[in-house]
């Protein structure tokens, strides 16, 4: 089939290299001419492991190319898919305006029926608005072209978004009309060979389902890490508790791990989103907002347990900080927690020395200038220089170099009195004690 995907971001980039991967034609389209020319070149705009060599080769091969008019993926196209950017507005709901714009310029180009396929998370009932943008325009051509407009929300992990892609849990498609159930089938027929993994639903179900996804999974996170600050007053060790209450099968082990907040372009925008809906419709999210409240007092958690150990007044101290990214296996640092700690230590009068394995890029175009300028805050060449002359070390992405360091070599590179601040549960506070570190996990007062 003949595919074009408008938006190479995480999703559209990654959408549209798999289809290729399956020996569909793809163009992919975007309004950025230099991310373009660099995604001829095989120069990707984002971090995925695996995405890479994908590109290069189908591009290649001639089953992927790029472009930056929408005009040349038209011809024999059978697939529209929006993959554009939906950013939160100031209220918190999703900004509409890219996605329009490409319904806009699909109804001035469309000149033979195909299905156009919301792929970008969009609020419930975007697909009708889509719709009537692009009937608009056909009317205004004085044109008559049929067309199903069809909601196929991803479920992509950063990290692992080609592997989820190839093999999907599950693959939800929104569709009324049996012409485009059709389409989404013969399209996705390679991803659910061993069994049917098709889930066809209502529009408006599908736009729903793909927010409630992302939301329930940020409500265990933001639940596990309230259970945590209680454990800390109570005495009691989360991470006990935690194995004890996975074991549940009815609960399970998935999403319950304690930390310093979640982050990321999917769970605070999609729970905001959630939010901004419900108030739209008179009607008050009492859970969704203590998800979102707790998220955001999470992040302050780490320079909680800093300033009860040093004090108020941070002048004078140093911190190594391991990891910058929202999570492991990624560079993506939008709404990281590392972003609220180095600000609240800088703010204190402390000093940071921070390493990553993959965001260090990312971290000199997103961090404030002046942080540098001001030596408060530097970047180190691996996690070992990123300890030496530290107080303290504070681990906030639990990416895999970071679980069985060489703690000897680190005390030796430390000032005097070393201290872990624990972000991600990864280290056993009486191994650490025992080392001759001062050691603060999440939740862990009992251990």
């Amino acid at each position: 089939m003949k595919i074009t995907v408008i938006g190479t971001g995480y999703v559209g980039l990654v959408t549209g290299t798999c289809f290729a991967e399956m020996g569909h034609h793809v163009t992919c389209v975007d309004v950025d001419a230099h991310k373009i020319e660099n995604l001829r070149q095989g120069i990707l705009p984002i971090y995925e492991p695996g995405l890479e060599p994908l590109v290069a080769r189908n591009h290649a091969e001639g089953r992927l190319s790029f472009t930056t008019r929408l005009a040349e993926g038209v011809p024999g196209c059978e697939a529209f898919f929006i993959a554009v950017g939906t950013p939160p507005g100031e209220d918190g709901s999703a900004d509409l305006q890219y996605v329009l714009a490409v319904a806009r310029e699909i109804g001035i180009h469309l000149d033979h029926y195909a299905v156009v396929v919301d792929k970008s998370t969009v609020p419930v009932g975007t697909a009708d608005r889509v719709r009537a943008v692009i009937q608009e325009e056909l009317e205004r051509r004085g044109v008559q072209v049929g067309f199903d407009v069809v909601s196929n929300p991803e479920f992509l992990k950063e990290g692992a978004a080609v592997q989820d892609f190839m093999k999907p849990d599950r693959i939800v498609v929104g569709a009324d009309g049996e012409a485009a159930i059709s389409c989404m089938r013969e399209l996705y027929a390679d991803f659910s060979r061993n069994h049917d993994r098709l889930i066809v639903m209502g529009v408006r179900d599908a736009e729903m389902t793909k927010y409630v996804a992302n939301a329930m999974l940020a409500t265990k996170i933001s639940f596990m890490n309230e259970i945590a600050n209680l454990c800390d007053r109570m005495g009691a060790d989360v991470e006990n508790v935690r194995i004890g209450i996975g074991s549940d099968q009815r609960i399970g082990y998935h999403f319950i791990y304690p930390g310093c907040g979640y982050g990321g372009s999917c769970f605070p925008k999609d729970v905001k989103a959630l939010i901004r809906m419900a108030h739209a419709h008179d009607f008050a999210p009492v859970v969704l907002q203590a998800v979102e409240d707790r998220n955001e007092t999470q992040k302050t958690y780490l320079f909680d347990r800093i300033r009860d150990h040093y004090g108020d007044d941070l002048e004078g101290r140093h911190f190594g900080l391991w990891g910058l990214a929202f999570k492991p296996g990624t560079d993506d640092m939008r709404e990281a927690p590392s972003k609220v700690l180095i600000r609240q230590l800088i703010e204190a009068g402390g000093s940071v020395r921070a390493y990553d394995p993959v965001a260090m890029d990312v971290a000199r175009e997103e961090l404030p200038a002046a942080w540098f300028e001001s030596g408060r805050l530097a970047l180190a060449e691996d996690e070992y220089t990123a300890a030496e002359d530290a107080d303290a070390l504070v681990l906030v992405t639990e990416w895999r170099p970071f679980r069985n360091p060489d703690f000897d070599r680190i005390h030796a590179a430390m000032r005097p009195e070393p201290a872990i601040f624990d972000g991600r549960n990864q280290y056993a506070p009486e191994a650490m004690r025992e080392q001759g570190y001062h050691y603060a996990g999440v939740g862990r007062s009992g251990a």
